[in-house]
């Protein structure tokens, strides 16, 4: 009887919503309305009201867009007889119906995420077997040794699990190759990793042929192992002492669950967070996706395989034949199938490995167009919406997850259309400038709204907007490639532990550039077009303000695409830990104030200190959280100062055995909670209004920092050619 009242209430209120957005009103009603609603939601938002009341203010919003998707099909599409300006504007039109389903989707997905998990409780319940897989291709031996070192480290009863590097580098057919580089690199590779191993107690494996990609590599480990569960860390991902003891005891509960993933947490700034310094102040981008998307999907049993980070069931895997590899995402791929045979999955909001993002903007866009590729993979051949299984909320999540990768479609119509008006006078708008601001731009107002209600502190106001514009000018031609041809994309593996030494421009920045003068060239028409037409000075104002947010985005991009140098991959994260410093013989009290990937910066209250030179090698005593006991790490002096009685030290590490690494996972990657609180430390809400003036600020001052290269490296390539 409840189910019915209720299903009652939606069909009266749907009803409702259909008969005020099909109401005909006249333009001032509509502005009106608009400023109540807007008003509402603001109300709601500033009082901090949450369940039923922010599903209310979401109501609202969904009926403003629903409004502006009416009077968009019914009265400002150009007429069908004039092709000219009737095909822009339906492509128009049909990028802002996808936006319009992408919000409906979202909407459904998150505006009611499932709460973070608490921490498990063991119960006292015996523990599973485990097999740790870490696959790899191409990284080298230094970071391979932090991860398996991290993996070794965790707290679990060594008997129960064991660690396997999978080298698809070191494949007979790389080791045969006729190649002779290529085949002594392999051997050498090879060797290298199995001593490796060996001394860090990890079973070394590889295959005969490079089949199946990732994939491949994983099923070939399957074959090879005998674990109940399987974890899956990248080669760049480290994983926390407590990752396991966080996750397996999952697997008792549910017989039918197949995967816990948990998030992926980065030591280090994305290419677009290094170049705009915004990395310590303002959550990163996936933590939009691992701290809202997932415990939407995991509401509706969605969840999914992310590659990494993740424990499955060996029994569940058994069933779908292994590893999915018909797509380039793997993973993505492999969660749909399980979720097609009837496997459960879960989410766990705790960042519980560290690990190393892209650090040049073209190895990120790289990254970018594997993911956009194989996620339309999956939709050309998989196609969740008719995949046999899967429950309608969980196609209606797989659909959001794959349809995203289309954003590039939609996004470059955006860019251009103001242009078929100022450059061609093509009319794609039927419509007046205050019919187009009243319905417009309260549907822009309402949508960023509702963004904000649905990730608040993690996505601030027109972030998404500028990662999906840098993207876009290159994952465009690779989304068509596989559009055109899906079997064509092959996997390619991510640069890990990169660099960049000097600032410079990214080698793909060129387009880029060629957009902002072709936009500028734009806005300076529209200026034109006013004073000398200005009976059509409320159109053209309207059109010269929506190329003018393409300007600002498009001069935000050039400082995304203007690389800073940095002397370090990887940022360092705070810790508060009690070593001793031995220099010379002599030992110091001090305590461990932060740690990277490279290093540590020390506090010692001593004096004597500042008599020892940099370059000085010493020695970095301390108390493992494993059950190693104290013990001792090598470390080279990088620089120090003293202030009164307090010297700061920054020291490298200088592994001299493989053990060595385990001591530096310890350090770095053994605490999951320092993780977690740096995360915390970066998530408010700056509000839509502090927000959009923030970014208005920072698209201004990195405008000005590209055409700064720009100008810069123009300069010197002159130079250089007149010294030729």
């Amino acid at each position: 009887m409840r189910k019915l009242l209720s299903a009652v209430i939606w069909a009266l209120a749907s009803a409702l919503i259909i008969i005020l957005v099909t109401l005909p009103i006249n333009t001032r009603t509509q502005l009106i309305t608009s400023l109540l609603v807007v008003g509402v939601m603001m109300v709601i938002r500033a009082l901090k009201a949450e369940g039923q009341w922010r599903l209310v203010a979401l109501a609202f919003g969904t009926a403003m867009v629903f409004r502006y998707v009416y009077w968009r099909t019914t009265s400002t599409l150009p007429p069908v007889n004039q092709l000219e300006n009737f095909i822009p504007g339906l492509l128009v039109y049909l990028a802002e119906m996808y936006s319009v389903l992408m919000l409906a989707l979202s909407l459904f997905v998150v505006s009611m995420p499932l709460p973070p998990r608490p921490p498990y409780e063991r119960r006292g319940r015996e523990l599973p077997t485990v097999d740790v897989f870490v696959p790899t291709y191409n990284e080298d031996e230094e970071l391979l040794a932090n991860t398996l070192a991290a993996a070794r480290n965790m707290d679990y009863p060594p008997e129960k699990f064991t660690v396997w590097l999978l080298d698809d580098g070191g494949t007979m057919q790389k080791r045969t190759s006729g190649k002779v580089a290529e085949a002594h690199a392999a051997e050498t590779r090879h060797r290298v990793l199995q001593q490796l191993c060996d001394e860090l107690g990890v079973r070394y494996l590889t295959r005969e042929r490079n089949e199946h990609a990732k994939a491949g590599n994983l099923n070939n480990g399957l074959k090879h192992s005998t674990g109940a569960l399987i974890a899956v860390f990248d080669a760049d991902h480290a994983p926390a002492r407590d990752f396991l003891l966080e996750t397996v005891g999952y697997f008792d509960e549910d017989p039918k669950l197949f995967l816990v993933q948990t998030p992926h947490f980065f030591l280090n700034p994305d290419p677009i967070e290094r170049n705009l310094r915004t990395f310590e102040k303002m959550p990163s981008e996936n933590e939009m996706f691992y701290g809202i998307i997932q415990r939407g999907l995991d509401k509706w049993n969605a969840a999914f395989f992310c590659g990494s980070a993740a424990v499955l069931s060996r029994k569940a895997l058994e069933v779908s034949k292994g590893f999915s590899g018909v797509s380039i995402t793997e993973d993505c791929e492999t969660a749909l199938d399980l979720h097609g045979l009837g496997w459960h999955s879960i989410y766990v909001d705790r960042p519980l490995i560290a690990g190393l993002q892209p650090a040049t903007f073209a190895s990120f866009i790289g990254q970018r167009s594997r993911w956009a590729q194989g996620m339309m993979q999956i939709l050309r051949f998989r196609f969740p919406p008719l995949k046999r299984g899967l429950s309608i909320p969980q196609r209606l999540c797989y659909m959001s997850s794959t349809l995203f990768w289309l954003f590039p479609f939609p996004r470059t119509i955006f860019l251009f259309a103001p242009l078929f008006y100022l450059f061609f006078d093509l009319q794609i708008f039927t419509s007046s400038g205050s019919e187009f601001m009243v319905y417009s731009l309260a549907y822009i107002v309402v949508n960023l709204m509702m963004q904000n209600y649905l990730y608040g502190s993690y996505r601030w106001p027109w972030i998404s907007e500028l990662y999906e514009y840098v993207q876009t000018v290159h994952l465009l031609p690779a989304v068509v490639s596989v559009i055109l041809n899906p079997r064509k994309p092959t996997f390619k593996v991510t640069a890990k532990d990169e660099s960049v030494s000097a600032s410079r421009l990214s080698e793909i920045s060129r387009p880029f550039f060629v957009i902002f003068f072709v936009l500028l060239v734009a806005f300076g028409i529209s200026v034109y077009r006013i004073y000398t037409e200005p009976y059509k000075a409320d159109v053209t104002l309207v059109v010269g303000a929506w190329n003018l947010l393409n300007i600002i985005f498009a001069g935000c991009a050039l400082g995304v695409v203007s690389e800073r140098g940095e002397r370090q991959a990887s940022r360092r994260v705070k810790v508060s830990r009690r070593c001793e410093l031995g220099v010379d013989g002599r030992w110091f009290t001090a305590t461990i104030e932060d740690v990277s990937a490279q290093g540590s910066a020390l506090q010692i209250y001593a004096e004597g200190f500042k008599d020892f030179a940099v370059g000085k090698a010493g020695t970095l005593r301390f108390q493992p959280y494993s059950d190693m006991p104290v013990s001792e790490l090598p470390v080279e002096i990088r620089h120090f100062n003293t202030v009164g009685d307090v010297t700061s030290v920054g020291c490298r590490y200088m592994p001299q055995k493989s053990t060595d690494h385990r001591l530096i996972a310890d350090l770095i990657f053994a605490n999951s909670t320092q993780w977690t609180q740096f995360q915390i430390s970066r998530r408010r809400n700056p509000g839509l209004i502090m927000g959009s003036l923030w970014f208005l600020g920072l698209a201004a001052y990195q405008t000005v920092r590209g055409l700064s290269y720009l100008f810069r490296n123009t300069a010197h390539d002159m130079a250089a050619s007149a010294r030729k």
